[in-house]
């Protein structure tokens, strides 16, 4: 009973931990917000005008194309004549040039509603919708169309007056990289773009880093970003992430690389833009009503008023942007300079308030007359317990509504200053927060109710009070509590405004379920509080609106972790009501922090999942040296599957990086950087969640062991169908006739076509290969077990009965079949024969398991391919050729292979050895540069098929 028990336990264990993957893709894939965009409509049928491009770029570019977008009449009206701003939008991975109808249909309509002052001509490009996510060779193509449409764009404008010298880009996904890459190219002129707004586009790095086109692209444009920072620092970036629904592009990767030496690059994520405040998913980004609003109020906020194109100003573009996609004060950026202004309406009404904490509510109707009113709010005195003044309103359509006064005479003040500028728009209130410090050269404060909104329903609250007492401050429980414990605040003010601090809240793998209870005595109609969840060290905050009394929960996790030199913590601000009583409780969200491990290094599982598969390979290898007897998969991968088998090593090598001998050493060796330090600069590496992530990668293997074995047995079942199973020879030619051919076929398709397509050829004949061995097997074994019972039968034969001629038919048919399979008709099968080709079919099943992630890793470039063989049959350059030549060769070798050859060669112990060393270079080296993994179990395999030879 204990052995049973120790058998089932390893599966047990992989079982739940791949529950807990499994709940961590499920957490990232569906436990977000629902989508709250409003789609963009557009009024006219849209129409898109193609530009005529010269015959040169037509047939070098022959799959790509340029096209001006228009509605209706006005692309009749417009005959190709472009008299507007010029935009250009980048379509990203399998985007489309019609993208770009939201934005140009919102602008055209935003244009006419000024009476067509000045208008945008909203370019696209079309790029095939190619999967430049998956295969990065094409992306330095797109960025040379993309400087040559350009150049033709601006050419449209060239017998215009005031003809602009510059475009704007929008670019989606890798379209914005691609705009990033132009600056890269020879003679490209920087003063050709001077604003990017990029939607979703991951700048730190690839998504799928499976391609080493993609990885140096990058590392490419980066690097001359970094480098050349001053000389692009009249180049304004606005970076969107579409935040936790956006599961495709984690927000993290949409922070552009930056020293942070110039002011002229904005990082936000949409469920912290003003007047949105929701998160989009990778595609919704481009329509969302919310963001095509704010993005169009932009462009025309940027353009000049002398010439009609965006302005030149670096400043006033980082402050119109700031303005509509940070905080969205009541006026315009470029108006929020102070003010003086004088007070001459003789019939205005004045009304001191004598009170710390007023409240204002206009009646539904009004029947006195029409006229404005100003109420007078003296400040504190210095001795007095107040540092600041909350004021917030609602419904109070001025936009100028608050003022500092400096000269009051009677009651009534002759000059203040405009304050309507340090407003801020938060969902349905308006808000001003002043620290009374910084204003004390006012002698009051002035809340104005203009003539126009006396018969309206609004509200004015404000309140002194002090900063501090309104501070609290929680420790978030432990990331190990798993949600069972909790910390616990409750708010008795009667405050207007409160702060929670979170402290030791800094890392991406924390994520804490925040429930606040409201409790009140009394409400006077509705009422609603304002919840805002805020990250002081990057703009990713979000909203949440609640009634009141209400329970709200609040699940708090970060897109981007805490720099080093930054010791500011997240907080939890509420704007109450003033007669509610609030209970918070911060606790552990053990399914929100999987979702964190998922979304933040799911990309890293598969190279574990290779790292445990090797271990359970060389494990096979010395069992087989040293007994004689190869392990089934899964039982080699409970064995050697050990976390400190590879974790620590790599641990140490960055340990020992830091020392400038081992450096030297390490140069020598021309090894590359090792993973772990991009990461480091993420903020999102950690030794405990390598180990974690080790585990999880034993119950993916472990768990695609045994699928992968109940298929085999199943499909060995149809095979043996259409082919007679034979017994498995001991010995073979390594090399006949037939695999010579189809090695010389298959390495014809990597040079004429791509090398993922062989590769997926040799696939599926290695396939058939182990199909026909687990089909042989099988039969071997009821032969096996039968032959005793032919032998008892030979003995018996003059002593039969009418029954013993029943059984001597059994023996003949035994016999026929056992004819069949073995040639040699004088021997039946022996237990060693059989244990063999076990053996055999175990390692076999082993390199199976490998060729897969193989052809996983490959299967992005052929899937490009594939798409675009109507335009060139050839991929050029192909990631995946010099991998497909060698195992072209590799599986030459060893799809006829037997462990008998195996157990009698010289590089057996070897081989094993080797392969811990391959599964430690995999972790060093394949967990962001997944490219190299393939090369790595290359190198297995190509040791193994010498083996064969040796």
């Amino acid at each position: 009973m204990a052995a049973e028990r120790l058998i089932w336990l390893p599966a047990v264990f992989q079982g739940f931990a791949l529950a807990l993957v499994g709940l961590g893709v499920w957490d990232v894939l569906f436990v977000y917000e629902e989508n709250r965009c409003s789609m963009t409509y557009m009024f006219e049928y849209p129409e898109y005008i193609k530009i005529k491009l010269p015959y040169k770029v037509v047939n070098k570019y022959p799959s790509y194309g340029l096209y001006l977008y228009g509605e209706g009449g006005s692309a009749e009206a417009h005959n190709l004549k472009a008299t507007g701003i010029p935009v250009l939008f980048l379509p990203g991975n399998a985007g489309s040039y019609r993208q770009v109808r939201s934005l140009g249909s919102v602008a055209l309509r935003k244009s006419e509603n000024i009476h067509n002052k000045f208008h945008f001509d909203f370019f696209s490009i079309d790029f095939n919708e190619e999967l430049v996510a998956l295969y990065g060779g094409s992306l330095e193509k797109q960025s040379k169309f993309v400087h040559t449409c350009i150049k033709v764009i601006l050419k449209l404008y060239k017998d215009q007056k005031d003809a602009p010298c510059s475009v704007a880009i929008v670019g989606h996904s890798m379209g914005g990289i691609v705009a990033r890459a132009l600056f890269t190219l020879p003679n490209f002129k920087p003063a050709l773009i001077s604003l990017i707004i990029t939607q979703a586009t991951p700048h730190v790095a690839p998504v799928l880093p499976v391609d080493s086109y993609l990885i140096d692209f990058y590392t490419t444009v980066n690097n001359y970003w970094i480098l050349k920072e001053k000389d692009l620092r009249n180049i304004t970036i606005l970076s969107m992430g579409g935040g936790f629904r956006d599961y495709q592009v984690r927000s993290g990767l949409t922070v552009v690389p930056s020293l942070g030496l110039y002011n002229n690059t904005l990082n936000v994520v949409t469920s912290a833009v003003p007047r949105a405040w929701l998160s989009t998913d990778h595609l919704c980004i481009v329509w969302c009503k919310e963001l095509v609003l704010a993005t169009v109020r932009a462009f025309f906020d940027l353009v000049d008023d002398q010439t009609n194109q965006i302005t030149s100003d670096l400043e006033k573009r980082i402050s119109v942007l700031h303005h509509h996609f940070v905080i969205y004060s009541e006026k315009h950026s470029e108006d929020n300079v102070e003010s003086s202004v004088s007070f001459s309406d003789s019939s205005a009404t004045w009304s001191v308030i004598n009170t710390y904490n007023w409240t204002y509510n206009s009646p539904e109707f009004s029947a006195w007359e029409p006229k404005a009113t100003y109420f007078i709010l003296p400040l504190p005195s210095e001795g007095e317990p107040y540092s600041n003044l909350y004021c917030r309103t609602t419904n109070l359509e001025p936009s100028i509504w608050i003022y500092g006064c400096m000269k009051i005479n009677q009651s009534v003040c002759h000059e203040g200053i405009d304050l309507t500028g340090e407003a801020e728009l938060l969902k349905m209130y308006k808000i001003v927060n002043f620290n009374l410090d910084e204003y004390r050269s006012f002698s009051h404060f002035i809340i104005h109710i203009s003539k126009a909104s006396v018969n309206k329903q609004f509200s004015i609250e404000c309140e002194f009070l002090k900063a501090e007492s309104r501070m609290m401050t929680t420790q978030v429980t432990n990331i190990l509590s798993f949600g069972t414990s909790s910390n616990r605040i409750v708010i008795n003010s009667t405050g207007l405004i409160h702060k929670v601090k979170l402290q030791n809240f800094n890392q991406i793998y924390q994520a804490f379920k925040i429930h606040v209870r409201s409790k009140c005595q009394f409400t006077h109609g509705k009422m609603e509080d304002v919840y805002r969840f805020h990250v002081p060290w990057s703009h990713e905050d979000f909203v949440v609106t609640t009634s009141v009394p209400s329970s709200t929960v609040i699940f708090a996790k970060l897109h981007s972790a805490r720099p080093e030199n930054d010791s500011s913590v997240p907080e939890l601000q509420l704007h109450t009501a003033r007669s509610c009583r609030y209970e918070i409780t911060v606790r552990t969200s053990f399914l929100e922090v999987l979702g964190q491990l998922i979304r933040f290094h799911g990309i890293h599982l598969p190279m574990y999942v290779v790292v445990n598969t090797l271990l359970a390979f060389g494990r096979q290898l010395i069992h087989l040296y040293s007994e004689g007897h190869c392990l089934d998969f899964n039982v080699a991968l409970n064995a050697a599957s050990k976390p400190y088998k590879v974790v620590p090593f790599v641990n140490l090598a960055v340990f020992l990086l830091r020392y400038d001998w081992f450096k030297e050493t390490w140069s020598i060796l021309m090894l590359p950087e090792i993973d772990i330090h991009p990461l480091n600069e993420q903020g999102i590496a950690n030794p405990m969640i390598s180990i974690v992530l080790f585990l999880f990668g034993t119950a993916i293997a472990y768990w695609n062991g045994i699928f992968l074995r109940v298929l085999l047995k199943q499909l060995s079942f149809l095979w043996s169908i259409f082919q007679r199973p034979h017994v498995i020879q001991k010995e073979y030619k390594k090399l006949n006739f037939r695999i010579s051919c189809v090695m010389i076929f298959l390495l014809f398709i990597v040079w004429t076509t791509c090398g993922a397509a062989a590769l997926i050829l040799g696939y599926i004949l290695y396939l058939v290969k182990v199909l026909s061995l687990q089909a042989s097997v099988r039969t071997m074994k009821s032969i096996l077990n039968l032959a005793p019972k032919c032998e008892i039968m030979k003995k018996g034969a003059l002593a039969c009965s009418a029954k013993e001629g029943d059984k001597s038919r059994t023996k003949d048919h035994a016999s026929e079949e056992s004819e069949q399979l073995n040639p040699d008709k004088n021997k039946l099968l022996s237990v060693s024969d059989v244990d063999d080709a076990v053996d055999t079919l175990q390692i076999h099943i082993t390199i199976l398991h490998l060729l897969n992630w193989i052809l996983l890793f490959s299967a992005p470039s052929f899937i490009y391919w594939f798409k675009n063989l109507s335009y060139s049959r050839r991929l050029d350059p192909d990631p995946c050729g010099s991998v497909a030549i060698i195992l072209v060769f590799s599986m030459g070798l060893l799809i006829n292979s037997h462990s008998t050859s195996v157990k009698r060669s010289k590089l057996l112990k070897h081989t094993a050895r080797l392969q811990l060393l391959l599964a430690i270079a995999a972790a060093a080296f394949g967990l962001v540069h997944l490219y190299r993994v393939p090369y790595l179990i290359t190198v297995s395999l190509v040791l193994c098929a010498l083996g064969c030879l040796v």
